[in-house]
């Protein structure tokens, strides 16, 4: 999704007989102390430093969390597709009294997460759900209940979002809080960025992009209620960020004061 890297089963699984799994097969690549997930293609799909493995390494992942410059401290977080586990990992590690819910529709990431990318156990407050985003979104009983939506749903051929319709984007709109906030892995320079830019604007009171980075990856923040942008707060609020996580809150803050 972010780099094309050829994995190391690659090579072994062009001479086996070919077939038509369900979904794509679940690769692992490594390279300079990072592990890296793919489905079967050169594209990553998620990564994580082995020796700190509730960091989110890559730099879209940590614009991923630009949603603690408006929520300092949230009562539910879900991520829809897990990945490599890396933002499930560190809000679970970081908002240690959050409930934290991830939400993947392949039993085989989900195993992967467990057993290569060191995902904790589940929990009273860390729960790992095989099921589509689709349905979770829709389910009444999700209505009203998180502060933060994290969504990051790319297949095998990373040509954009897998879900991306207005209709949606209203669901996920109607399972935040009233000050909930929602950030989403985009590509910037794909076609299927200005589509799901427009249904977002559509279901969200207010939308807002980070700058691209890597090989065109842009976040994007859907607020459920339009927030108030105050440059002051905002630094205040990052500087905070950065002390207690390391995480480089500043440059969120330039991204969206450039963005308004």
């Amino acid at each position: 999704m972010l780099i094309r890297r050829k994995s190391i089963e690659q090579a072994e699984s062009s001479r086996r007989p070919a077939r038509k799994p369900k979904f794509a097969a679940v690769t692992l690549s490594e390279q300079d102390g990072v592990r890296y997930l793919h489905f079967g293609t050169e594209w990553v799909q998620g990564a994580m430093r082995i020796r700190k493995p509730d960091w989110p390494e890559l730099e879209y992942a940590q614009q991923m969390m630009a949603w603690m410059l408006f929520i300092e401290s949230p009562a539910a977080i879900a991520q829809l597709g897990l990945g490599t586990g890396a933002l499930t990992k560190f809000c679970y590690k970081t908002f240690t009294d959050a409930q934290v819910t991830a939400v993947e529709l392949n039993a085989s990431v989900i195993a992967v997460c467990d057993s290569m990318f060191k995902m904790p156990p589940a929990s009273d407050r860390l729960h790992i759900l095989e099921m589509d985003a689709l349905d979770f979104v829709n389910d009444p009983a999700n209505a009203g209940r998180f502060d933060v939506l994290q969504c990051d749903l790319y297949d095998a051929t990373a040509k954009g979002p897998v879900l991306d319709t207005a209709e949606f984007y209203q669901s996920c709109c109607a399972c935040l809080t009233p000050a909930g906030v929602m950030t989403v892995n985009l590509f910037g320079d794909h076609p299927s960025y200005n589509k799901n830019l427009k249904a977002m604007k559509f279901a969200f009171a207010h939308v807002m992009c980070l700058p691209e980075v890597h090989d065109g990856n842009v976040v994007a923040l859907c607020f459920a209620s339009k927030p108030l942008i105050d440059a002051t707060a905002l630094a205040a609020r990052a500087a905070a960020i950065t002390a207690a996580t390391k995480l480089p809150a500043k440059s969120w803050v330039k991204g969206l004061l450039a963005a308004t």
